[in-house]
């Protein structure tokens, strides 16, 4: 391949494995089966458009391992989708699951389409044959293949998805778990929606309290007012600005793609969605500077990069200008190898997507494992623990004849409701991963960066299930 050609996006997955794949000591062929697509079903299915034409819709899902069933990865509608970006994505998936101990194997799906191309009535058409195209192959169900949201999907999509699926599989007891990220109401999971970009906080913040990691990059430790930049006003890149600024830390800049806005006092992102929601846009935000082009924002001194929207953002061709002294990457794939090999030289720590955003995957096993148990979270022992924190507090005023004041007493008694749980859990499985990769990278240091070891970490993970499968004897 020449210089002058850029690399694809599956294949700039490829160079990331193979640069890790260096640092572990995996048979070749055992590297091959892990790296490459076990499945790729690419179809073709036609929907009758409102005004009565016949349309065609390319569609695609894609199992990459089934190292550990069932597979699990989002559907994406984008007229961007195509083969190599779904194969890439599904990699991503299932490194990311290894790495956060979600023991699923990575799947992808997507349909070329703009969504806002399309009724809902034609949306929830392609959505409903999308699903039957899989069920006939046998690419869907809670124990084999579980979608989830994605670009241009939501909860609506799940829905239609999961009444789809029942329709097709009646009497199927675990039915509901054959997709996640659905409205709560038909089996979805508190805390799901705000997931993927409390995992990208949580994640942060582990990094952020190492005190060594933050020597090397010339920060204090904490979030506490670090400066942060986010690309991307969409689900992740709305709450990864929430987190943060609750957190503590000032959001100096929002960028859209319609160009991005700068306040060095901080912005609240919710006034700014409410802007763009009323206006149509970010830019003339009350008392904040417009920047014409969204990608000037990348390029803003600050501690804390993240890009929260789509791939190959950031390449060799502006990393040189990034200021930035962490870069966290909220989206999948928003640094290319290039801009990797760059960001080595000059320091700059990135978090890489493949772990950092996953908060979505993390959740979405929490409300798969829901759905089996068909209970949900908190039920069970909730009023149990507020019962016996009442009794030991009223037991401990007693005793010592003082009384708590009103907050403490709520916080004290309070029993863990299913979003409580939710957080807790994705609090401990980020905070864990993160520590993890760090004692992989600090424990040899010819790694050159943390994407690196965190390839490394799930190639171990991956590489042992296949070893204690037995199938390569």
């Amino acid at each position: 391949m020449s210089a002058q050609q850029p690399y694809s996006f599956f294949q700039n997955v490829e160079k990331s494995f193979d640069k890790a794949a260096k640092f572990t000591h995996w048979d070749a062929g055992i590297l091959e089966q892990i790296k490459a697509c076990n499945s790729v079903y690419r179809m073709r299915f036609p929907i009758k458009r409102d005004n009565g034409t016949i349309e065609v819709m390319e569609a695609y899902r894609v199992q990459h391992s089934q190292h550990k069933t069932p597979c699990k990865g989002g559907i994406r509608f984008s007229d961007g989708v195509s083969q190599d970006e779904v194969m890439a994505l599904a990699a991503l998936m299932t490194y990311k699951c290894a790495i956060v101990n979600v023991p699923f194997g990575g799947a992808k799906g997507g349909i070329r389409i703009n969504p806002k191309d399309y009724s809902a009535y034609e949306l929830e058409k392609i959505t409903r044959r999308y699903t039957s195209e899989l069920v006939k192959k046998n690419f869907i169900g809670p124990g084999i293949d579980v979608p989830a949201p994605d670009y241009g999907t939501g909860e609506r999509e799940m829905s239609w998805i999961v009444d789809t699926y029942q329709s097709l599989k009646p009497g199927e007891i675990d039915a509901a778990g054959c997709v996640t990220g659905k409205p709560v109401t038909q089996g979805g999971v508190h805390g799901r929606k705000e997931a993927t970009g409390l995992g990208v906080f949580f994640g942060i913040r582990e990094v952020c309290n190492m005190p060594d990691i933050m020597k090397k990059q010339g920060l204090t430790t904490g979030i506490e007012n670090k400066k942060v930049i986010v690309q991307g006003l969409g689900n992740v890149g709305y709450y990864s600005a929430k987190f943060f600024r609750e957190g503590g830390a000032t959001l100096i800049c929002i960028a859209e793609f319609e160009g991005a806005i700068f306040n060095p006092d901080g912005l609240n992102e919710e006034e700014v969605f409410q802007h763009r929601k009323k206006t149509g846009s970010i830019i003339n935000f009350p008392g904040a500077t417009n920047l014409n082009h969204t990608n000037d924002a990348l390029e803003l001194e600050c501690d804390i990069l993240i890009p929260a929207a789509l791939e190959n953002v950031i390449n060799g061709q502006n990393a040189p200008n990034v200021k930035a002294k962490i870069i966290a990457e909220a989206a999948n794939g928003p640094c290319t190898p290039e801009a990797d090999e760059i960001f080595t030289k000059r320091g700059i720590l990135v978090v890489p997507d493949m772990y950092l955003n996953a908060g979505g995957v993390t959740v979405s096993y929490f409300e798969w494992l829901k759905n089996l148990s068909h209970v949900r979270y908190g039920r069970l022992e909730k009023r149990f623990t507020e019962n016996l924190n009442t009794h030991i507090l009223s037991q401990i005023e007693g005793l010592t004849d003082k009384k708590v004041s009103d907050k403490e007493r709520t916080l004290i008694m309070h029993g863990a409701e299913e979003i409580d749980l939710v957080h807790s859990g994705l609090e401990e499985t980020m905070a864990s991963a993160t520590r993890e990769i760090m004692e992989i990278w600090q424990a040899n240091p010819a790694i050159p960066d943390m994407r690196t070891a965190a390839y490394v970490s799930a190639i171990n993970k991956v590489a042992t299930s296949y070893a204690e499968l037995g199938i390569f004897p």
